[in-house]
């Protein structure tokens, strides 16, 4: 069995993989890339992006009753789901083989198989033909992402039980869908199945839907949501899952009584945890918990050379964040000195209407003490979200009044996950009210909502009546 050396063997093709690959190459290492799977992780492949195409389908549906109103007639819309999952499969193939075409710019040696550590310095590549492959190699990046969580309820391994990865892949919409988890991925999938023509129902175990975000926002999207015909469950535990002539009954007990929801699927949101399995690491030593392998700001475990990024480490679940993990990791690897920066870190939903946040809520703010002051904008006030008949949602600030300091910004409403970035970039400047108040927005646009918020935290928005 041959053994080849490398200066850097990364586990795990996700975002934090392949990121940390080709930084790794791009700084001159010798680099390997081992992926049991495709490139891409679950973002690209089961996650954000594909979800994102049939969300973006669900925008286009909807278009018709938006142009009617402008005056504009056009004909029936169909709908294809087929041709819809055959179109999103050529978005994914394509981006993925972009990543691939990343791997070779940055002479990144791509493995196909299963990797388990033997050492801090060797990684055994089990290969799809049954041939093993021992490497040697001065650094380790674990970065080998995570998979949906399943809570330990009678029933949730039965049929028409699916998670995130299988809903993606559907051949046919079912009438009633039953969504078990209320956060971001819950609202995601409620928003896409709602508009593909099923009866959807959320159950939630804590007493509101995207329970980690401004109560504000919470309510707003509630509200939204029910006006599309999604039933909410909220402070309700499931306890069952059971077939019932045909359907799937999904039981919840909700203070001190019970209830029940019916459906044809029931659709897993509960989160997801990290992979840890098959690795070996407790082979080599590595210190880690139930929710990820434990590391120091530069991504580094206790075993020197040896790496984590992304999902594994359990810290924020998000793409982009598994991409600066892993770039800090490669830097590090590679003889740099750079730490990871968890400021500022946008929150994006792609519900219908959508949600950004960065920062503090004000209930947070209001826990760590601050005085604060808060201001709102509606978009129903603003001339533009007026204009293209967007006018669901607002922005709301959240401001220190001792120091001035922006601390939370939440947006829900129409291009809320492309407003949220200037106020990321406002947190993590460290700017104050009066600064992004008097900061030209350009008339119109989206983004005076933002001003006139910022305005509005004392008192002074003149577009608010």
């Amino acid at each position: 069995m041959s053994v080849e050396v490398f200066d850097v063997v990364v586990i795990g093709g996700g975002p934090a993989g392949y990121s940390a690959a080709a930084r790794a190459g791009r700084l001159g290492g010798k680099v390997a890339l081992i992926e049991k799977r495709e490139l891409g992780g679950v973002c690209l492949n089961e996650g954000c992006i594909p979800t994102k195409f049939l969300i973006n389908v669900c925008d286009i549906l909807s278009m018709k009753q938006k142009v009617v109103r402008m005056g504009i007639k056009i004909g029936d819309v169909k709908f294809d789901l087929q041709e819809v999952m055959k179109s999103k499969d050529l978005i994914v193939k394509r981006l993925r083989k972009g990543i691939e075409l990343m791997m070779e710019a940055n002479h990144v040696t791509v493995l196909k198989g299963i990797a388990t550590l033997i050492d801090k310095g060797e990684v055994l590549v089990s290969q799809p033909n049954g041939e093993k492959r021992a490497i040697r190699t001065k650094n380790i990046i674990i970065a080998t992402g995570s998979n949906p969580l399943k809570l330990p309820i009678p029933g949730i391994n039965s049929s028409n039980v699916i998670t995130n990865e299988e809903a993606l892949s559907l051949q046919k919409i079912p009438s009633k869908v039953v969504i078990i988890g209320g956060g971001p991925m819950g609202v995601e999938f409620a928003t896409i199945l709602r508009n593909f023509g099923a009866q959807v129902s959320i159950v939630e175990m804590l007493p509101r839907i995207l329970p980690l975000e401004d109560f504000e926002i919470s309510m707003e999207l509630h509200k939204n949501l029910t006006r599309m015909g999604i039933s909410i469950y909220t402070n309700a535990r499931v306890v069952e899952i059971k077939d019932e002539n045909a359907e799937k009954v999904v039981r919840y007990a909700s203070n001190g009584s019970g209830g029940e929801v019916k459906g044809d699927l029931v659709l897993l949101a509960s989160g997801r945890r990290p992979n840890l399995e098959v690795l070996g690491l407790e082979r080599v030593g590595i210190n880690y918990s139930k929710n990820g392998i434990i590391v120091n700001e530069h991504m580094e475990t206790n075993i020197k050379g040896i790496y984590a990024a992304g999902d594994v480490v359990g810290k924020y679940l998000l793409a982009y964040t598994a991409y600066e993990e892993g770039i800090t990791a490669a830097e590090n690897a590679m003889g740099n000195n750079l730490s990871i920066d968890y400021s500022a870190i946008p929150r994006c939903i792609f519900s219908r209407p959508e949600v950004g946040a960065v920062g503090l809520t004000e209930e947070e703010a209001k826990i760590e003490g601050y005085d604060i002051a808060v201001g709102k904008f509606p978009f129903r006030a603003c001339g533009r979200a007026v204009v293209e008949g967007e006018i669901e949602g607002f922005v709301k600030i959240i401001a220190d009044k001792k120091s001035d300091r922006i601390l939370g910004v939440h947006i829900i409403g129409h291009g809320a996950t492309e407003l949220i970035h200037e106020a990321a970039l406002a947190l993590k400047m460290n700017t104050t009210i009066k600064q992004l108040s008097s900061t030209y927005h350009a008339h119109p646009t989206f983004s005076e909502a933002i001003k006139e918020a910022a305005l509005d935290v004392y008192g002074k928005a003149i577009h608010k009546v």
